[in-house]
């Protein structure tokens, strides 16, 4: 019996291990894939604290996941397949294995959201990609399009205007949400084309990706595009799945306040995936942080 289980090993994950062990408790962290989340896939991070220059994701991950394990932490590369979550009971099974634990603290993110034009999954990893950071490189000297208009967009767009030689970037409305510094690079980065009140209507390819169609939504005008990689950042989706009805949601998310406590007692949600004005690494992280300190604050209660 465990005081606390971890569910997912990004940064909300890692920083509730981190503050975890640190107070002395009894812990285990399972992550499917690997350390970091979203943040170990994006290139390169300018606005998380301490690091004037930047720092890359992939790097940020790998210190959070040494720092998590010089501490103590247990982290388990496993899949777990069921969870319950009652008031009475905490458990996750892997593979037919019981584990129990005191509390439980989910931080499983969120993935992206697929486009949902034909073709999207029969192309996925042979033109269709939804990570520039892994994928970039294959596109050298090619022409690739990103569908979006948030900062992972713009972010998408900029990283492979190194790359590629023309970098199309797709948005159904006629201005950006991203922040207007990213804005402004891209407008001023030669290699980038924006294509406002657009959306992608239709991809094609035989083995691979050859082309796109793109809809103007005010003119109803479809062109066709030869396209080599076709980036697709359109939202996330939280990874609740597994959570079955056992949590109260809100538009797929956990509902959770500040506090990362949940509708179920001793059990918490932190980063990407509860109810939030804005997911970014720095608030998964402060999220982790918040859920550990409920955690040990409402177990010694129990005491």
């Amino acid at each position: 019996m465990l005081d606390t289980l971890i569910i997912g090993g990004g940064p909300a994950g890692l920083t509730a291990g981190i503050y975890l062990m640190r107070a002395g408790l009894t812990c285990a962290l399972y992550e499917k894939q690997f350390l970091g989340g979203q943040a170990a896939t994006t290139n390169w991070i300018e606005n998380y604290p301490g690091f004037a220059e930047g720092i890359g994701g992939p790097e940020l991950s790998m210190s959070m996941g040494e720092q998590a394990q010089k501490l103590g932490l247990d982290i388990r590369y496993d899949e777990i397949h069921q969870v319950v979550l009652t008031p009475e009971k905490k458990a996750v099974y892997i593979a037919g294995t019981e584990v129990e634990a005191r509390s439980v603290i989910l931080c499983m993110g969120a993935t992206p959201r697929p486009l949902g034009v034909a073709e999207e999954e029969r192309l996925r990893g042979r033109g269709v990609s939804y990570c520039a950071t892994c994928d970039g490189a294959f596109y050298k000297g090619k022409d690739v399009c990103v569908v979006g208009g948030g900062n992972t967009a713009a972010e998408d767009a900029l990283y492979l205007a190194r790359f590629a030689r023309r970098v199309t970037v797709v948005h159904r409305r006629d201005a950006f949400r991203a922040a207007r510094l990213m804005v402004e690079r891209m407008q001023r980065t030669p290699n980038i084309e924006i294509l406002f009140d657009s959306v992608v209507e239709s991809i094609s390819g035989s083995e691979k990706l050859e082309s796109i169609a793109v809809k103007n939504l005010k003119t109803g005008l479809t062109r066709p595009l030869a396209m080599d990689g076709l980036f697709i950042a359109v939202g996330m989706e939280p990874q609740t799945a597994l959570l079955g009805s056992q949590l109260t949601l809100e538009g797929g998310y956990i509902k959770a306040g500040e506090d990362t406590r949940t509708s179920v007692p001793l059990v918490y949600a932190a980063g990407d995936i509860r109810t939030k004005p804005l997911r970014q690494v720095v608030c998964a992280a402060s999220d982790g942080a918040v859920a550990a300190a409920m955690a040990q604050i409402d177990l010694d209660n129990l005491a």
